[in-house]
């Protein structure tokens, strides 16, 4: 296995940085142990929730795994870990473009695999992640001094990459008996630096992040992003080493391709915005998609969101539509603390029974009903007890809402107009900048007022939201939004390099 954080394209890391990554290591072995000599078995089936809608086979790694067959001319990996929704929804997106390509998207979820020490070590930083994430909403203090800074100037150093190489050691076992040859889209760093131990030929890295930062760095991998802004900056290394000069990573290792937005997504984007722009001149109610990402932060925002909009929702002005994804308690809480939503609002709750699931409705809800409930009016809660249908479900009603309410994360690239809240981690400011200049989406709204205040320029300037329409729809036939389509395309000529 070769080292990778000793030197980083070709920027050679200082003994002491060397020497953290390695005591990095040793700790998680300490704590999780060393499965690098165990010979997991590999299962492959098809998921049972959006396996029909996406094309999805999941892999799944133990050693009670009975083995499967991949399709090595037409299979693609999807790479991805579980740390808030974000990684899921770009995977899905991979998957929703390799199926519309007629390729096969199997998908492996490195926090997915209980019995090794790849999962493990996945699962303790995800937790905390998700707590930082949480105490950042509600410590200015904790948010200003270590949340902020970390996310926007330690994880863009290269020292901090030399110590995830490192640990991504530990997570290669995954991949032993995956064929070297299948193509692997990873949708976080992990998967890719994994892939690239554990000796996996054909690799592309699809870096998330508008804010270049080290952190994104698999060197052995084909690198994409989503916009030139983020070419420049990784292509440079741009503040990598701080006030240093970086050596700049080779041009074959990095390639804009646009947003990653899902197929079904992209190709209504025409009918999706038409609808938008006659529902705006026929004076119907405006519809907000209020999605609550996988940390569970910022539900205090929402709750002022809802209780400022509900009589706009009573006068038939508004309807809301509320995704708490697989937190059933910020459904509960909100309802709590807003007695007036709880009389108004229906929830739709999903408990992954076939009977019930999310893809069969996806016509149901695509012609505005959901559980037979007219979803033009009122207020609507969504909640799946499963991550892939808890995931999905912001994707479809994003095809009937008119302004999505989000933070500027991944969903900051998606073609539906949008209203940035505050971000969570400095690094996000730059999605919302990016959706603000193309004109897809607002400025950030880093407090409840100005938040108020674009709701009403939504609500009160009838130009506004066809004006965002208008945009997408030119966005799309500049090709901004064909960046899924461009990372299958360009995973699969890798085999042929």
């Amino acid at each position: 296995m070769d080292d990778r954080s000793a030197c980083i394209f070709g920027n050679e890391m200082p003994k002491k940085v060397i020497k953290k990554a390695e005591a990095s290591k040793r700790k998680f072995v300490k704590k999780y142990g060393d499965d690098s000599s165990i010979d997991y078995g590999l299962e492959i089936g098809k998921n049972p929730y959006v396996g029909t809608a996406l094309g999805i086979m999941n892999v799944k790694v133990g050693k009670e795994c009975s083995g499967g067959d991949f399709d090595r001319d037409k299979g693609i990996i999807v790479g991805n870990i579980r740390m808030g929704f974000g990684h899921y929804r770009i995977s899905m997106a991979i998957a929703s473009a390799a199926h519309a390509r007629g390729y096969i998207p199997y998908w492996m979820d490195l926090n997915s695999y209980p019995e090794t020490t790849c999962t493990k070590v996945i699962g303790a930083q995800n937790d905390l992640y998700s707590m930082g994430s949480r105490l950042s909403q509600k410590s200015k203090l904790f948010n200003s001094l270590f949340w902020e800074p970390m996310n926007y100037e330690g994880f863009r150093q290269l020292s901090y990459n030399a110590s995830d190489q490192k640990n991504a050691e530990l997570m290669a076992p995954v991949f032993k008996n995956v064929p070297r040859d299948i193509p692997v889209v990873a949708t976080h760093v992990w998967p890719a630096q994994a892939a690239l131990h554990a000796g996996m030929k054909n690799v592309l890295n699809a870096v998330p992040d508008n804010w270049p930062m080290a952190l994104h760095y698999a060197e052995g991998a084909l690198h994409t992003v989503q916009t030139w802004y983020a070419y420049q900056g990784y292509r440079i290394g741009n503040g990598f080493l701080k006030e240093k000069i970086v050596k700049p990573m080779p041009k074959d290792s990095l390639m804009y391709v646009g947003h990653y937005i899902d197929h079904e997504l992209v190709s209504n984007i025409e009918k999706d915005c038409e609808a938008r722009t006659a529902r705006v001149k026929n004076g119907e109610p405006m519809r907000f998609l209020l999605t609550i990402g996988g940390a569970g932060a910022q539900k205090e925002i929402f709750a002022e969101i809802i209780k400022y909009l509900l009589p706009y929702v009573k006068e038939n002005k508004a309807a809301i539509y509320v995704n708490v994804g697989d937190y059933r308690n910020v459904w509960d809480s909100l309802n709590e603390e807003i007695p007036e939503m709880k009389k108004i609002s229906v929830a739709h709750f999903g408990d992954g029974i076939k009977e019930r699931s999310l893809e069969d409705r996806i016509p149901e809800i695509l012609s505005g009903k959901f559980d037979g409930e007219p979803l033009d009016k009122g207020i609507h809660g969504f909640w799946h007890q499963n991550i892939f249908e808890a995931v999905y479900c912001t994707n479809i009603l994003m095809r009937i809402s008119d302004v999505l309410v989000t933070k500027p994360s991944e969903l900051a690239f998606y073609p539906v107009p949008k209203l940035f809240i505050k971000r969570v981690g400095g690094h996000e400011q730059w999605g919302a900048v990016h959706s603000a200049e193309i004109g897809d989406g607002t400025l950030e709204c880093r407090d409840v007022p100005h938040t108020l205040q674009m709701l009403d320029m939504f609500l009160k300037d009838r130009t506004y939201l066809p004006m965002m329409c208008e945009n997408i729809i030119h966005n799309k036939a500049c090709g901004i939004y064909d960046g899924v389509y461009r990372v299958v395309e360009e995973a699969m000529k890798l085999k042929d390099r």
